[in-house]
């Protein structure tokens, strides 16, 4: 008997490695394989690492996708004796968020590129440049031993105080849209993947794990929605990731309407939907709704999904239905492909991509006088901490680590500007001090939490010898923010105390002279400037442009660059101008909401979306209230006209065409909007919408092109929340092409003969 069990065990071991190898993991057995797998390989699959990811990474307590990658965001599970490997996902919007550090090995620094916040990217209007410099993006999650990144960010800025904003576009969801998509397919032509987010109305960071986002149906279709569905079906990112938040008193991720219904019966999606890094919740109805992997992961949602197959909560066909997604996106990946990773991107060639695109997305306020560009050789009096400690991103998981940070006084130096010795000394003892004492008060890593340094106080009598010596003034206005926490009305989207009498003290003495003053915005986001716009003579809006910033300022302050950036969100004159200002948690408009808490049990969790679609530049021009500066607003080094601008009637909409002529000195680029004034009809709508747009090469002095832009009836329609379809009404179509929302250039008419109704999966691309 003994002989026989010992002959069995061994026959055993034979065979079973055989039937693991007859069932290799490939994509033509998928079915097989979840056949194969136990439930609890099964459930392994689902969530995350299951680590204590909170915990603080050590070398002697790492989590499960730090062994993988040191500083990896999360994972997938491999199931090794299926040869299902493991999937790494990476943070971060604006560029690779690693560990800087491997543990146990100290002779070498990890660094990857800080590219430009999106919404820089947004002020680009240029899709292809995205394109570019996420592809090279793209590589440095592939080189770096990533799958996934964890971007991008599609939500659309419904206030300025948002704190996460700069990781998304714009306050259109046109624009926010085919940036999205751009960016999508940027990244994924390297062989790795995208994890759009935050789906969906995820518009604040105060209470960002429990608020419940009340939004009308149409509110949700035409804004909200509106760049998701654009994306997805323009891009087909891999992975889309379900968001914090509740939405209408259900939180997103336990919503079947939302990640069934919606992405997948209505828009086709055919990804992989991963949870925000939430923790535990309802992990069965997380599973049921529609999510396929929970991150970060927890033992707890593993005993959850078991227990809850066993006892008949979820059944066994959701489990699989969710695994065989997962299989299929591993499939895709590099790591499960075999690519040898070589820890080695070309991030010199990467600076010169983040250098061209900041220098694109900057975008020029004023420029009275034609204070700019800069002659060169002039002897600057450079003011601000931030020229000298600029700025390359947001905080949190946009955080990236560098190997440098192009300073604006080193890049002036570079270009053959003179700095006042004086003045830039003062700057570099402070800078010393203050990082010295932020080092004291955060430690090493302070620069993850607290990047901005408080301004200096600088006395008259300073600045009137700077402006005996200096030829021009530049004070650069530094602002940031990051993910948990949204910014503050004063000493952040206002100026502070001491930087408005810094301001004012530079341009009285600085004028009194009969010398120039530049303001450089170095921001996350929008800020006020309604109250002291008129005291410089020139505004350069840089907005955390990545690690180049300093010379991509530099290229556009002394014309090495013509400017063309355009605004992707109104700057309004205060605030509270904003319709949604009303519902914003900081302002109080919901009288129960605790700013700034993270109190689960709190008694009010909510926001109302009053303002429905009448959103940034839909609300400032249908209720023509005035803007400091308009949506779509920004100014060239030289000039640009259009002309023979037709348009001609498509079988599904229209298509409009433009010759646009350079007719300055300079060589430079325009962005051409067309907007769309709706007739009367059923539904109300604002004044105009963004429709198209679309960017000129580099046209030399003289030189013109002819641009076209093609618009389907689905792009014309609203939502019916009464009928629950898209409706495009009959009548007449004004169409503006346009420099920015207020400022049309050339006008023509469309005609739509009959009312046209849409269901919510019409899907516009197989039109």
């Amino acid at each position: 008997m003994k002989k026989l069990l010992s002959l069995f065990l061994t026959l055993s071991l034979i065979i079973l490695p055989l039937q693991a190898q007859q069932l290799a993991f490939n994509e033509r057995n998928i079915d097989e394989i979840v056949k194969a797998l136990t439930l609890e390989e099964k459930v392994d699959l689902i969530v995350g690492g299951h680590d204590d990811w909170n915990q603080p990474r050590t070398e002697t307590m790492i989590g499960k996708h730090d062994q993988i990658v040191y500083g990896a965001a999360g994972i997938t599970n491999e199931v090794t004796r299926l040869g299902i490997t493991p999937t790494v996902y990476f943070d971060g919007p604006a560029g690779v968020r690693i560990g800087a550090k491997r543990p146990g090995d100290d002779t070498r620094t990890y660094y990857a590129t800080a590219f430009p916040i999106a919404t820089a990217l947004a002020s680009t209007w240029n899709t292809d440049l995205v394109n570019e410099v996420t592809r090279a993006m793209g590589n440095e999650v592939l080189e770096y031993g990533g799958d996934v990144l964890l971007a991008p960010g599609t939500n659309i800025h419904r206030h300025a105080l948002c704190g996460r904003n700069f990781e998304y576009f714009s306050e259109d969801p046109l624009l926010s849209g085919k940036m999205s998509a751009a960016y999508i397919n940027g990244i994924q032509s390297q062989g790795v993947g995208t994890s759009i987010k935050h789906f969906a109305a995820n518009n604040q960071e105060t209470l960002r794990m429990y608020n419940d986002s009340r939004v009308d149906e149409r509110a949700l279709r035409e804004i909200y929605f509106k760049p998701f569905e654009i994306a997805l079906r323009e891009a087909n990112p891999w992975t889309i990731m379900s968001s914090y938040n509740r939405l209408n008193g259900e939180y997103v991720q336990e919503s079947s309407r939302l990640l069934t219904q919606i992405l997948r019966e209505e828009w086709g999606y055919d990804g992989i939907v991963v949870t925000d890094w939430t923790g535990t919740r309802n992990t069965v109805q997380q599973i049921i709704a529609g999510n396929d992997n929970l991150q970060p992961g927890n033992s707890q949602q593993m005993k959850d999904l078991v227990e809850g197959v066993h006892s008949g909560k979820i059944t066994m066909e959701t489990i699989d239905q969710a695994v065989t997604r997962i299989l299929r996106y591993i499939l895709k990946t590099p790591r499960y492909r075999g690519y040898k990773y070589s820890d080695a991107p070309d991030l010199m060639a990467h600076a010169e991509v983040v250098r061209r695109c900041g220098s694109e997305a900057m975008v020029l306020l004023k420029n009275n006088g034609n204070t700019l560009p800069l002659e060169g050789g002039k002897t600057v009096a450079l003011f601000g901490i931030t020229s000298y400690n600029m700025i390359a991103g947001g905080t949190g998981s946009g955080f990236v680590n560098k190997a440098y940070m192009s300073q604006l006084s080193e890049a002036l130096e570079d270009q053959g500007f003179t700095l006042t010795d004086d003045l830039k000394q003062l700057y570099n003892d402070y800078k010393a001090y203050a990082t010295s004492d932020c080092i004291a008060r955060y430690g090493q890593y302070w620069w993850w939490r607290k990047p901005l340094f408080d301004e200096a106080c600088i006395d008259r009598d300073i600045i009137d010898r700077q402006a005996e010596k200096a030829d021009l003034a530049i004070f650069t206005l530094g602002r940031t923010a990051g993910e948990a926490a949204d910014r503050k009305i004063d000493d952040d989207f206002n100026l502070t105390t001491l930087e408005r009498q810094l301001l004012s003290d530079i341009c009285d003495a600085f004028h009194l002279k009969g010398k120039k003053v530049i303001v450089v915005l170095n921001t996350s986001g929008v800020v006020e400037t309604a109250s002291w716009k008129e005291q410089p003579d020139a505004i350069l809006l840089a907005w955390q442009s990545g690690q180049e910033a300093g010379n991509s300022v530099a290229d556009i302050l002394s014309g090495k660059v013509c400017p063309s950036g355009k605004l992707p969100s109104t700057f309004p004159n205060n605030c509270t101008d904003p319709l949604a200002a009303r519902n914003f948690p900081l302002f109080g408009g919901n009288e129960k909401m605790p700013v700034q808490s993270w109190d689960p049990r709190s008694t009010m969790e909510y926001t109302d979306y009053a303002e429905s679609i009448y959103v940034g530049y839909r609300y400032f021009q249908t209720m023509q209230q005035p803007v400091s500066y308009p949506f779509g607003y920004g100014l060239s080094y030289t000039t640009f006209e259009l002309n023979n601008a037709k348009m001609r009637n498509l079988k599904d909409g229209f298509e409009v065409s433009v010759t646009v002529k350079n007719t300055g000195d300079v060589a430079g680029k325009e962005v051409v909007q067309l907007y769309v004034s709706a007739p009367a009809g059923a539904l109300e709508k604002p004044a105009s919408e963004l429709k198209a747009f679309v960017k000129t090469r580099t046209l030399q002095p003289g030189e013109h092109q002819t641009l076209s832009m093609k618009v389907c009836h689905y792009a014309l329609a609203s939502y019916d929340e009464a009928r629950q379809q898209w409706v495009t009404e009959s009548g007449d179509y004004v169409l503006h092409l346009s420099s920015d929302v207020l400022t049309p250039l050339a006008t023509l008419h469309y005609t739509v003969g009959k009312t046209i109704t849409y269901n919510n999966n019409y899907n516009y691309k197989t039109q």
